[in-house]
């Protein structure tokens, strides 16, 4: 039996620790920045130490974060083919969470753009997206289910070689103590879906590499996010590239802001949040 170098040197506690020691520094494409200042598609504006997450996350990955009120969250497509299937909880009482639909009826809004305001299902502003470069998101249709890419594709494992986008989404909750059951419906950006004609949806793809957006968090929020083939791609092949998230320090949305007095039903949703803020002593 031949016995590589490796596996001698990792042959014993110190052999191993050594080894594993020997990997810091190492970089890799898609991982978290540690410390976050210096790296991401942060505005110029920004200061390296506002800086508070910073991550390349591969095709067919996921991520997952508390942030404080007032966090910018910008999302990057660094290929053209990324799909970010994006939950919102309340990070102090996560039974409160993203609701598409309301998100989408209560504003008279079914296509994601700046100045809309994702939901909670207590009718309070979990988050505002602020940028968009984009334009092609899909608040409709969710995120895959590995049903449907075992179907497609052969596999929907989150391991394997074609993950499915609720599969990766559970994975990331249960990092936050929420299970199967609390993953609902989700948003997904950067790859599109309009509604045609017949009532049939289209799908639109991407608007290319290096789209972005912006979010701020209102709240104090967990966020979890599966960058997976959108369920509605046509092609035969599984697709996904790269997505970096940068996030930094920012402030949540105020009652002089354009966005609080844009329509009624946002400037109600923002009131619920002020509301429940203070009463918790957090704003």
């Amino acid at each position: 039996m031949t016995v590589t170098q490796t596996t001698s040197a990792t042959g014993t506690t110190a052999g191993a620790r050594a080894h594993a020691r020997a990997q810091e520094g190492t970089v890799v494409e898609c991982s978290p920045t540690v410390p976050a200042t210096t790296y991401g598609d942060a505005p110029a504006r920004v200061a390296p130490e506002d800086i508070v997450w910073a991550e390349r996350v591969a095709g067919g990955n996921y991520t997952h974060k508390v942030l404080a009120r007032g966090t910018a969250v910008r999302l990057t497509d660094v290929a053209g083919d990324a799909c970010a299937s994006v939950l919102l909880y309340n990070a102090a009482e996560p039974f409160e969470r993203l609701n598409v639909a309301d998100t989408m009826k209560i504003q008279w809004q079914v296509r994601t753009g700046p100045g809309q305001v994702l939901l909670s299902d207590q009718g309070r502003a979990l988050a505002t997206v602020v940028e968009d470069s984009s334009g092609h998101h899909d608040a409709l249709y969710g995120a895959s289910s590995r049903a449907r890419n075992e179907e497609r594709y052969g596999d929907g494992q989150p391991q394997g070689p074609s993950p499915a986008g609720r599969e990766l989404l559970v994975l990331a909750g249960a990092k936050h103590g929420l299970s199967r059951r609390d993953v609902p419906p989700c948003v997904s950006f950067f790859q599109g879906v309009e509604v045609g004609p017949s009532g049939r949806p289209v799908f639109t793809g991407s608007a290319g590499p290096g789209a972005a957006l912006t979010l701020v968090t209102e709240m104090p929020c967990v966020l979890l996010l599966a960058n997976a083939a959108h369920p509605l791609d046509p092609r035969e092949e599984y697709v996904s590239t790269p997505l970096d998230v940068v996030a930094w320090r920012a402030r949540a949305t105020a009652p002089e802001a354009p966005a609080w007095s844009s329509a009624p039903e946002r400037r109600r949703a923002y009131q619920n949040t002020a509301e429940y803020l203070r009463a918790r002593g957090l704003a």
